[in-house]
């Protein structure tokens, strides 16, 4: 006869199976559409011993100097790495913002499901296993791309974001920050049989009992340590929202401040941001709180500042994490915090186009001091009022604008939804418009793909990524020579 232990045992076995069979279920939505394009992705082998049995993957992008910022990024269950790469939005971040990229990869042979192994104290341990080999691509990737040792990161979904926690915990001198999507607390099962219990429901641990599992993975450690964002949505039923509490609960206690929020503020996509200061007022713990979002990591496809990643099965459209996440780890040049809390100026309009001109206004928002205008994703200069005039710009070419509030102390808000300006002249060729998806547009030849993303034919314009969730209007100005339009078209 099978003890009571034994039973109980098997039951949580069995309910971890379920999970992950639901899993693969889900995943299986997106069958029959065209795979996303991982041609930016390059494998890289003889990074160490790699007792984890990993693939090493990353993308660096073109002309990265040394001494920049490297971001490690982990799927999830039953994906890959050319998914996370494909729809995470870290590739669109690393461009813009200058930093390199690896993405693990487990497979069949660790895992039925390839989920990374964070519930298996044998493998999610400092010096060993798959924790150690991912440690081993960190060093490869430091000593071939320059990164700065002081400014790594991690980032994980799912089962991958609970590998990302037991990192954090096993080499908090290896890495700066981490971020933790629908994941759970460091350290939380050292069995599968356990996995349930933490993925299910609260585990009922103070927050210094969940700190000491940080300190344990790290004997000795005093600090520093790192800064940690935690995103979880409000209804998800595969990781249950508790686990983002007991995480803020962990971390929070592992830098030695209180679980009360020094800071609140409402982002976009139904998104509460409880910030947790250290000592010096700086935020140590982010918990971002997804209101009615399931299980999957938030992305926001589209061309404004804030948006990037793509839609897929557990890629959900209510905001681009990557993108808050990065400008918490000050990857966008700051020096990390707390986003402005001005909200995203409305009414954004172009005025007036000239061939090297395009005039903008917007609707004033109380308490700004100041508005940013970005050109493309790039800052292009500052007004002080509702309007402003960009120049130098080249004829019959089309430009995307978003436009920021900035507040007394220098702190730049939300930024606005994206208008296009085509800016006259450049040919009297009779002009011809086509709206498609990026990959018919690549299809048809009026653009092109590198690095899994499509840029316009002539004016290289990057329309964002080559697949069929990205739709963009392309005006032929000249034989061969398309510019973006998507704020009209007139042929």
């Amino acid at each position: 006869m099978k003890s009571r232990r034994t039973t109980k045992a098997a039951r949580a076995l069995r309910a971890v199976q379920a999970f992950l069979a639901a899993a693969v279920l889900a995943a299986g939505l997106l069958a029959g559409a065209p795979p996303a394009s991982a041609a930016g992705l390059v494998q890289v082998t003889g990074f160490g011993s790699n007792p984890g049995n990993l693939t090493m993957y990353s993308y660096v992008p073109a002309g990265l100097p040394a001494g920049k910022p490297l971001v490690v990024a982990l799927h999830g269950c039953t994906q890959t790495a050319a998914d996370y790469y494909n729809n995470s939005g870290w590739a669109q971040l690393a461009d813009r913002w200058g930093f390199a990229l690896v993405l693990p990869q487990t497979g069949a042979a660790n895992n039925a499901l390839s989920c990374f192994s964070w519930f298996d104290s044998s493998k999610d341990s400092r010096g060993g296993g798959e924790a150690l080999s991912v440690k081993q691509m960190v060093d490869k990737a430091v000593a071939a791309y320059g990164s700065d040792p002081s400014r790594i990161y991690v980032t994980g979904l799912s089962a991958g974001a609970g590998m990302a926690a037991d990192l954090l915990a096993d080499y908090p001198d290896v890495f700066a920050g981490g971020s933790i999507a629908s994941g759970l607390p460091a350290q939380c099962a050292t069995t599968q049989s356990a996995a349930a219990g933490c993925q299910n429901g609260s585990r009922n641990l103070t927050p210094a009992q969940w700190g000491d599992k940080v300190r344990a993975a790290d004997p000795g450690r005093t600090g520093p340590w790192p800064r940690v964002a935690i995103w979880h949505g409000t209804a998800d039923t595969t990781v249950a929202p508790v686990n983002a509490t007991e995480l803020r609960d962990q971390w929070t206690d592992v830098w030695g401040i209180g679980q009360t929020a020094s800071a609140t503020q409402s982002l976009p996509g139904g998104t509460t941001l409880s910030v947790y200061n250290d000592s010096t007022g700086r935020p140590a713990v982010q918990l971002y709180s997804v209101s009615g979002m399931g299980h999957g990591l938030p992305v926001a496809p589209g061309s404004g500042t804030a948006n990037c990643g793509q839609t897929g099965a557990y890629f959900l459209n209510t905001l681009c994490s990557s993108y808050w996440t990065g400008l918490f780890w000050g990857l966008d040049g700051g020096t990390g915090g707390t986003p402005g809390t001005l909200p995203a100026p409305a009414g954004l309009a172009v005025t007036a186009t000239t061939d090297s001109t395009a005039a903008l206004a917007w609707n004033a928002v109380p308490g700004a001091a100041s508005y940013t205008v970005y050109r493309n994703g790039t800052r292009a200069g500052s007004a002080t009022g509702t309007a402003y005039t960009d120049t130098g710009l080249t004829a019959g070419t089309g430009y995307a604008y978003t436009v920021a509030a900035v507040d007394a102390s220098g702190t730049t808000g939300a930024a606005s939804a994206a208008v296009t300006a085509t800016t006259t002249g450049g040919s009297t060729y009779p002009a011809t418009c086509w709206t498609d998806n990026n990959y018919q547009q690549v299809a048809a030849g009026r653009a092109h793909q590198s690095g899994g993303y499509a840029y316009a034919n002539g004016s290289n314009q990057n329309m964002g990524l080559w697949n069929l969730f990205v739709t963009h209007t392309l005006k032929e100005t000249s034989a061969g020579y398309y510019v973006l339009a998507d704020g009209g078209c007139t042929p």
